[in-house]
């Protein structure tokens, strides 16, 4: 029987998530060590006000924070200009709203952005990580789901021979076409389950076309 102190070492130095390694101590017969307040506990206030200020401080541009399913949590309000009118026939699923369900459902983003094939290889791609790091029975079935959702052909896995740096996020927008690079931040200390498995992704103006249209919108 390993020791708690024996888990404990081995799921830091594996990196293991903080809700699988409450799993692993409740399976050796440990009491787990990490708790999971909501996100509106008085104790998580402090982090809640640096998520809004990371979002609000990123205008002109978009960042939102999502949750471990990919539940939208918060977004600042340029996610919400370039959303209007995102949805249509058919009606997305219903129930909190995920970001990936919207970003490639055709009654979401799907129809607007202009590297469809490219962008949703991304994504599926990421995810796939993520059920395979997690085993999370929710994470398998949206990968399950958004996989059959309709999609152009499959992109080549050459690598890009446009000297890009990353592959961007091409929009069609109100200011006409934007390209997006993305960051994910993520509490590297965190110690609550809820607090280690919330994400914020930023997105950055690719071009200066991009930057000068957000600046726009945003006036």
């Amino acid at each position: 029987m390993p020791s708690r102190e024996l888990l404990l070492r081995l799921t830091e130095h594996l990196s293991v998530p903080v809700r699988e390694r409450n799993a692993m101590l409740v399976a050796a017969g440990f009491a787990p060590l990490y708790r999971e307040r909501p996100l509106d506990a008085p104790e998580l206030a402090a982090a809640r006000g640096a998520v809004e200020r990371i979002l609000q401080g990123h205008l002109p541009h978009p960042a939102l924070a999502v949750d471990r399913h990919w539940n939208l949590l918060s977004a600042n309000r340029a996610v919400h200009a370039l959303l209007a009118g995102a949805g249509g026939a058919p009606p997305l699923p219903s129930g909190p709203l995920n970001v990936l369900r919207l970003t490639l459902h055709p009654a979401g983003l799907a129809g607007r952005i202009l590297n469809l094939a490219e962008w949703r290889e991304h994504l599926l791609v990421r995810l796939a990580h993520e059920v395979e790091r997690s085993a999370d029975p929710v994470l398998a079935a949206l990968l399950d789901e958004l996989k059959h959702y309709p999609a152009p052909p499959r992109p080549a896995s050459a690598p890009p021979a446009d000297g890009r740096i990353a592959v961007p996020f091409r929009l069609a927008g109100p200011e006409g076409p934007l390209s997006f690079i993305s960051t994910t931040t993520v509490f590297g200390t965190a110690v609550d389950v809820t607090l280690s498995e919330l994400t914020i992704e930023a997105f950055f103006p690719a071009d200066a076309e991009t930057a000068a249209a957000m600046a726009r919108l945003a006036a």
